[in-house]
């Protein structure tokens, strides 16, 4: 009993002590957000809104558009590709390093053509894809996909490849097959790589999106962000660079959520550690 009570000391103790961080953590957000947004509108007193749209009325704009739904309008538009084509980059891309797991020389030739892919300029390939799926949805969605692919699959491949060999060989000399290593031992290990890359991955989906309606399309942020610029609208476009971040802000959130659902399992410090990291 003795040992218990001991054992739970720090823990008591340290439950404070992370809070009181969290706090002054949230306390400089909050003093970052106000030097920024006192630095934008020092910029915008000083070059004039023709240049910088100001605080006040990229807000006041942002607000209108969302009461007659303009801005959702565009904003939804741009969140469908960004989403879909996260999916269809993702999953395939976190699967991939599972199977090729134990087949080290297909992934070994692989490997050059998978770094190549990654270090390929996607917007490069905005031209090709709008010319094969046409100026709608699909070709955005295909950029966003192979945007989102090659993060997510060097990610999830780094994770296997630090799977402990310790590990396995004790589960195999318990008994366990290779459908029991790879569940229980494998794809937890490489969990937090996997969510690591979807973080990374998922403002890149957005901002591929985005870069996409520049090029070609009627709808979406990106399209308004272009059509404020030919317009000489200053305040337009920041609205929707705005609506642009808000958006990456809440999926980046849901994507924590989900990593915190599924990592209830490991000590919060370690989460937090592998999140930062």
């Amino acid at each position: 009993m003795a040992s218990l009570g001991h054992s739970q000391v720090p823990e008591t103790v340290a439950e404070p002590g992370r809070l009181m961080a969290l706090l002054r953590t949230r306390r400089d957000q909050l003093l970052t957000l106000i030097l920024l947004f006192a630095l934008w509108q020092a910029l915008s007193l000083w070059l004039g809104t023709y240049w910088i749209g100001s605080p006040w009325g990229v807000v006041t704009r942002l607000y209108d558009g969302v009461v007659t739904g303009s801005v959702l309008q565009h904003a939804s538009f741009t969140l469908a590709e960004a989403v879909i084509g996260f999916i269809l980059g993702a999953i395939p891309a976190a699967v991939l390093p599972f199977l090729l797991r134990r087949l080290p020389i297909v992934t070994a030739i692989l490997d050059p053509f998978m770094v190549g892919g990654y270090g390929a300029p996607k917007l490069a390939l905005a031209p090709l894809f709008i010319l094969w799926f046409g100026i709608g949805i699909e070709s955005k969605i295909a950029l966003v996909a192979i945007t989102v692919f090659f993060i997510v699959y060097f990610s999830a491949l780094a994770g296997v490849r630090a799977l402990d060999t310790k590990l396995v060989q004790m589960a195999q000399v318990a008994g366990a097959n290779e459908r029991d290593v790879a569940r229980h031992i494998v794809f937890p290990g490489a969990v937090p790589y996997i969510f690591t890359g979807f973080r990374i991955a998922m403002p890149y989906s957005i901002g591929g999106a985005v870069v996409a309606e520049i090029i070609s399309s009627n709808r979406g942020l990106g399209y308004l962000i272009q059509l404020s610029a030919m317009n000489f609208d200053t305040t337009g476009v920041f609205v929707a660079l705005v609506a642009v971040t808000i958006i990456v802000f809440v999926l980046n959130g849901a994507v924590d959520f989900s990593e915190r659902r599924l990592l209830r399992w490991r000590p919060p410090s370690d989460t937090k550690l592998q999140a930062s990291t």
